[in-house]
């Protein structure tokens, strides 16, 4: 039995549909940003709303919430198993060199999160770092890694011991941060926001159940890069015919469904659900149709920038919702703001069209984005 997972010196080529994917996740993001008013939960009263407002809530919330960005954690493991893979098949060790790419990452998130309290991509190196020792484990061990975090064991516990996680300190804070958000000035939003944004995401997580289904979701991501299952390749397209199909009936019991007093532990294994049922019916449709894949190439180039754009509607998002920009969390209702979101994605991806375009030679202006090729150059800094 082999003790250690080795490359198999295959062609790791760029794949289309995972920067689709990326496109898709980064415009949940801020679409659903913009639903949650950017993290701001007033209790004064909506200036404009309307009657559609809970609705669009209700079916964005289904839809997006906890799905976007777990398909941003499962393409960050997949991101790391292709760089990974590629280093061994150089004779090279990526382990040192992945771990400064994880320290800058949260760099990234430190400024990020003097802008958004949401910020994940401080959270996102913590994870990254997990996948180092993951990455030497055969492929069997890895799978029980996955199907053991996939079950929420958090969760299960607490339900089969009656143990209750105190959640006390993340109403709290979450508490002071809105506060300044609604009433604050831009550096009183900046000091909050540093000092207690990365505490009320891991609080958040534990509180969601995203605590391990995030790490799930990098694990597998890494793992479905070992098993090639996003190229086009051998039995591939029937195995995401099959998890689609799968998935679908459940997910359709699953809006009916009332979990009662299992609501901590089924939620976010629902979410799983509705997150591989995504994802396996934008692989299939992409590989199967060709007029799918031209308008999916539109989000492979929003993907492509997946880190910019990110950054980028934090700081624009804010500006717009909170107290000490444009003030909008009290003057918009939800359908208002989904569409000030969709508004954002349009620009944001205007400025990726054009940062990707063809410059006077007729080439490319830019391989990657601004933050993206930053990133790159940092992680492949020379040791002197």
């Amino acid at each position: 039995m082999t003790m250690m997972y080795k490359t198999r010196f295959l062609p790791n080529t760029r794949i289309d549909v995972a920067d689709a994917l990326r496109g898709i996740a980064v415009a949940g993001i801020i679409l659903y940003h913009s639903v949650e008013h950017f993290n701001i939960f007033t209790q004064e009263e909506i200036l404009h709303s309307l009657p559609s407002d809970q609705a669009v809530a209700d079916v964005l919330a289904w839809l997006l919430s906890g799905k976007m960005y777990g398909i941003f954690a499962m393409l960050f493991g997949l991101s790391f198993f292709i760089m990974n893979d590629n280093q061994q098949q150089k004779g090279r060790n990526f382990s040192g060199r992945f771990a400064w790419r994880m320290c800058l990452l949260f760099m990234f998130g430190i400024v990020n999160v003097a802008f958004y309290d949401g910020d994940i991509l401080m959270l996102y190196a913590c994870y990254g770092l997990l996948l180092i020792p993951m990455s030497y484990l055969p492929s069997w061990a890895v799978w029980c890694v996955i199907v053991l975090l996939a079950i929420q064991p958090v969760e299960l516990y607490c339900l089969l011991t009656g143990y209750e996680i105190d959640h006390t300190r993340f109403y709290e804070i979450s508490g002071i941060i809105n506060s300044a958000h609604e009433h604050g000035s831009f550096w009183e939003n900046t000091v909050t926001n540093l000092r207690y944004g990365f505490e009320v995401n891991l609080r958040f997580n534990v509180f969601s159940g995203r605590l391990t289904q995030l790490l799930c979701l990098f694990i597998l991501g890494m793992q479905l890069g070992r098993q090639r299952l996003f190229y086009n390749e051998g039995r591939n397209l029937q195995i995401w015919h099959s998890i689609l199909f799968c998935s679908a009936p459940g997910i359709i019991s699953l809006i009916f469904a009332d979990f009662g007093e299992l609501e901590s532990w089924l939620k976010p294994i629902s979410n799983l659900v509705i997150l591989l049922m995504i994802v396996s019916a934008v692989v299939s449709a992409w590989y199967a149709f060709e007029g799918v894949r031209k308008v999916l190439h539109h989000l492979c180039i929003f993907g492509r920038m997946s880190l910019t754009n990110y950054l980028l509607q934090s700081v624009i998002g804010c500006f717009i919702f909170c107290g000490y920009g444009l003030g909008c969390y009290n003057k918009l209702g939800i359908t208002y703001a989904v569409l000030v979101g969709l508004a954002m994605v349009i620009c944001q991806y205007s400025f990726a069209r054009y940062w990707f375009s063809a410059g006077p030679s007729g080439k490319p202006r830019h391989p990657r984005g601004p933050l993206e090729g930053l990133w790159r150059k940092l992680t492949w800094i020379k040791k002197d």
